[in-house]
């Protein structure tokens, strides 16, 4: 079930991009920043019941206030590194650079081991995002474009592991992304009138944000932190490749994008790493959990 919760948050990611094309003609960083903006706030009204019944202990400023840095800067860093080195090359580097990112900082912060298991799926997983955005829209290679997209990265894999700290603390996944998404709508403010909100003007522009606010955001990231609670980081990382997946597929769906061959095969080789890897573990004695918190059995965790 958790990485079912992962998966069908990644899902709800996905389909971020097919919203933003069909609604209103908008600035990517005024829409990143609405959404995050949004979203926060409706992550504080899902919280109140959570946040009245906390059980966990005291909140830790310092880690919820990097963690919702880290979520601004992986929403500004992916949408200006695309903006200047291409969808393509922008998605692979961000995209493929966080699940490893995030197993190695869980590796370095909490001492937690990698497993061959996580390692080739992951491989196979990011091999196929190669393959899928390699097979769409063609891309130039810009250093600070690529540099932003790795800073991308690195804020998603910085956020997945404080995150996963804060809920194996106790803290509720409600309030646990109501803090740190305020946190990081806070940062994002200013970047409004900056980037323009003149498509606030319309109801399709308000319709676009309610949706991203409140699906794949606010409904997807509770479900991202419901399944983070039980999985490792890296693990979890990993399973969010579902996102350009279903991108793609909506695209093709309802966009009329039509992915070539090597798109289709780096879509096969997406689902078939996050099969092999969300499948349960069939070692002996994976109901045993190494990392003395309980988090996940040995068997279903690429970090223990």
């Amino acid at each position: 079930m958790p990485k079912l919760l992962v998966i069908f948050a990644a899902v709800l990611f996905g389909t971020t991009g097919t919203a933003q094309a069909l609604g209103p003609d908008a600035s990517p960083l005024a829409v990143g920043a609405s959404r995050i903006i949004f979203g926060a706030a409706l992550l504080w009204l899902i919280a109140g019941p959570a946040r009245r019944a906390a059980t966990g202990g005291s909140w830790p400023r310092w880690t919820v206030a990097i963690c919702g840095l880290a979520v601004a800067i992986y929403q500004l860093s992916f949408f200006v590194s695309v903006d200047r080195t291409g969808v393509a090359v922008g998605t692979v580097v961000a995209l493929g650079s966080a699940p490893a990112l995030a197993g190695l900082l869980a590796r370095v912060l909490r001492g937690e081991a990698l497993t061959g298991r996580w390692m080739a799926c992951t491989a196979l997983a990011v091999a196929g995002i190669v393959l899928l955005v390699a097979g769409g829209r063609s891309a130039s290679v810009d250093p600070g474009g690529v540099a932003l997209a790795l800073a991308a990265g690195a804020g998603y894999a910085i956020y997945t592991v404080l995150a996963k700290d804060l809920l194996t603390a106790g803290h509720a996944p409600e309030d646990v992304m109501a803090r740190v998404f305020a946190t990081g709508a806070l940062l994002l403010v200013p970047v409004l009138p900056l980037a323009g909100v003149g498509f606030l003007g319309s109801g399709s522009g308000w319709a676009m944000v309610l949706y991203l606010a409140a699906i794949p955001t606010a409904l997807a990231y509770v479900c991202f932190a419901r399944g983070l609670r039980k999985l490792s980081a890296g693990e979890t990382a990993t399973l969010t490749l579902a996102e350009p997946l279903t991108a793609a597929a909506l695209g093709a769906l309802i966009l009329d994008e039509r992915p070539g061959a090597l798109a289709i095969a780096g879509g096969v080789l997406v689902l078939a790493g996050l099969v092999a890897l969300a499948a349960p573990s069939r070692r002996p004695g994976a109901g045993i959990s190494r990392a003395g918190d309980g988090s996940a059995p040995v068997g279903c965790r690429e970090v223990v």
